[in-house]
């Protein structure tokens, strides 16, 4: 099964637990692609609190071999760029990502 999780928040409980979700998938031999819109495309400055080690879950994400865009408008209205967290992307590669997906999931 192929999952695509759209992240729209930069809340850390909301990220924390989309990146758990895509993590469970991932070890259970799933094919998990993140999209970050909206507030999701802060992933690398949203800090890590005592509850939620928002970058080990990426960190252990990718490892896992998940793969993460960024919707390139939503960066440039921040002032934001590509970085090795998040790659620009575009609503092109969110079609993408939906049509190839078997389930489509949104945080936020």
């Amino acid at each position: 099964m192929k999952l695509g999780i759209i992240l729209q928040s930069n809340k850390p409980e909301h990220v924390w637990n989309a990146f758990r979700l895509g993590i469970t998938a991932l070890k259970a031999g799933r094919q998990v692609e993140v999209f970050l819109m909206s507030e999701g495309s802060e992933l690398d400055t949203i800090p890590d609190t005592t509850d939620f080690d928002i970058a080990a879950k990426v960190a252990e994400f990718k490892a896992l071999k998940g793969v993460i865009y960024a919707c390139g408008s939503c960066l440039k209205v921040r002032g934001k760029e590509a970085s090795n967290v998040r790659p620009v992307s575009t609503m092109s590669d969110l079609l993408d990502m939906v049509e190839r997906s078997d389930k489509v999931l949104v945080f936020g």
